[in-house]
């Protein structure tokens, strides 16, 4: 696939790292095509897709550890340019004769590293002191006499190494991180100065592959469209309408957890504005009886997955031909559920696209956005014809205000979340950064507290303010909006929303926290 589509091409080795979607996203922003491979690929696949470089992931075990994955050492002999990042770094080593050890002084977060070789052309314009974001509880202590160390922290001597026999670099920390502060200077070298590449790619050659991979794929029969109106799941339903026209039948459920005035929006742009196959189901009070007493998140999210899954077995009864489902999984949906290979990565959340589907599901999946980013599927969204309204709008979550209510969802509970949300969406409007908000929502928490109002004594809940910016979603800061906004968000929601007499600001970034609360 990879050879098929680019004669350059990166391979990002994936040990199961949460960061491995984020390494190829930065490759791509380089204009470099990449995908991302399992730690068992081996030197002679490598060689048959024509990798030009390789970049071997970081990841959650410690080299030494019983399960812990492996590579093909192969691979550092194949005379194309290696880069390990972290727990890549440790497992080249510890296969090139080095020793890799529980460190006594973790290192997590911002660190400082100090240049040992300021000429190395992996830090080619790079100060020779520089804010750098580890995430490790393990380092090498031992390297072989073909390595060399060229970076160091104070509590990390081997902070970043060079094999010039075999072409390898490798960085204890994390340089596709927002937080290293070396202007994506690193990544940029090895793919450039160290690799080569000539930096041609572009995401619009993707929709030629997608829709002829969607077109051989599906054949003559149907596919059924979980359109929401978002983002993702509207270029889903076009690049598939672009592939095979009238085959595809898009259904949009209300699962009630919507939020205000959205069924409606959807219905406007999609029933009136598009020649597709649309339809409409209002599934509000099957989902909330689902729901009921429910309050675990992870328990939240696969409920309304196997609802969405229900209603679509329904839905999609009528159609004899209709053998494969449409999601609009992006890759950090991917990575937060599961690895997008079997191996070694952790789960942070379920994703109703990812992790909460049955694994007795009658659809074969079609999720043609699986291995991109937001970003990227806004692009394709503008190449296939979507309006600025669908293409700009804020990520909005598929179990959507479930996981912004904290504990059970009830219908009073999300009359009260909507109201206060509607109000938000209002105030962010009017600041000069709108644009720059990747998120801005409400979320209502199950804590009450006392409070006045009209000189009465209340005992309501309250609304928590989560407001970031970001480029992809896997990472993200928070934002401050003016005081004088965050004032009439908050008088407004304790008049105006019966039920909340409180409002908080979330100041948390991601990571370590998520962007959504559940």
């Amino acid at each position: 696939m990879a050879s098929g589509l680019n004669n350059q091409f990166c391979a990002i080795i994936d040990f199961g790292s949460q960061y491995s979607q984020l390494i190829a996203r930065r490759v791509r922003e380089n204009r470099v095509y990449c995908e991302i491979l399992p730690c068992t690929t081996t030197a002679s696949q490598l060689r048959d897709l024509g990798a030009q470089g390789v970049i071997l992931s970081g990841g959650p075990c410690g080299v030494y550890d019983d399960d812990a994955p492996t590579f093909d050492a192969d691979i550092l002999d194949m005379d194309v340019p290696v880069l390990g990042i972290c727990y890549g770094m440790q497992v080249a080593c510890q296969a090139a004769g080095g020793q890799v050890t529980a460190s006594k002084e973790r290192e997590y977060g911002d660190t400082t590293i100090f240049l040992n070789e300021t000429d190395n052309p992996i830090f080619h314009g790079c100060d020779d002191r520089m804010q750098v974001w580890m995430s490790h509880g393990d380092r090498v202590n031992e390297i072989s006499s073909d390595i060399v160390p060229i970076a160091h922290t104070e509590n990390t001597p081997l902070a970043a190494v060079y094999d010039a026999a075999h072409r390898f670099w490798g960085l204890q920390f994390h340089p596709e991180v927002t937080h290293t502060q070396d202007e994506g200077k690193i990544l940029n070298n090895f793919l450039y100065r160290i690799c080569r590449f000539s930096g041609d790619w572009e995401i619009q050659d993707y929709v030629s592959r997608a829709v002829a991979e969607i077109r051989e794929k599906v054949g003559t029969d149907r596919v059924v469209c979980a359109l929401s109106g978002g983002v993702d799941s509207s270029v889903v339903a076009m690049l598939i309408h672009k592939a095979i026209g009238d085959q595809l039948t898009c259904f949009f459920i209300d699962n009630g957890l919507l939020r205000e005035g959205e069924a409606e929006q959807v219905c406007e742009v999609f029933g009136n504005q598009f020649g597709l196959d649309f339809r409409f189901i209002d599934a509000t009070d099957r989902f909330l009886e689902r729901l009921a007493g429910v309050t675990d998140p992870e328990a939240k999210r696969k409920a309304i997955g196997h609802q969405f899954i229900d209603e679509f077995r329904e839905a999609a009864s009528q159609f004899k031909d209709a053998r494969f489902l449409a999601q609009g999984t992006l890759y950090p949906d991917v990575i937060e559920s599961v690895s997008p290979f079997e191996g070694p990565s952790a789960t942070i959340k379920s994703h109703h696209n990812v992790g909460g589907l049955p694994e007795d599901i009658d659809f074969e999946l079609i999720e043609p956005l699986r291995f991109l980013f937001k970003d990227e599927a806004r692009v394709i969204g503008k190449e296939v014809g979507l309006p600025d309204e669908i293409v700009q709008r804020q990520p909005f979550p598929g179990p959507g205000l479930g996981i912004r209510i904290v504990g059970e969802v009830t219908r009073d509970r999300l009359q009260i979340l909507r109201a206060a949300d509607a109000i938000v969406q209002e105030e962010l409007l009017g600041w000069s950064r709108f644009r720059d908000i990747w998120q801005g929502f409400a979320v209502l928490l199950p804590v009450r507290s006392v409070g006045v109002q009209g000189d009465q004594r209340t005992y309501d809940c309250t609304a928590a303010l989560r407001i970031v910016e970001s480029t992809d979603g896997m990472t993200a800061n928070w934002m401050l909006p003016p005081q004088e906004i965050l004032a009439r968000i908050s008088n407004r929601i304790c008049n105006e929303v019966q039920g909340i007499n409180r409002v908080v600001l979330d100041i948390s970034s991601k990571p370590p926290s998520t962007i959504e609360w559940e």
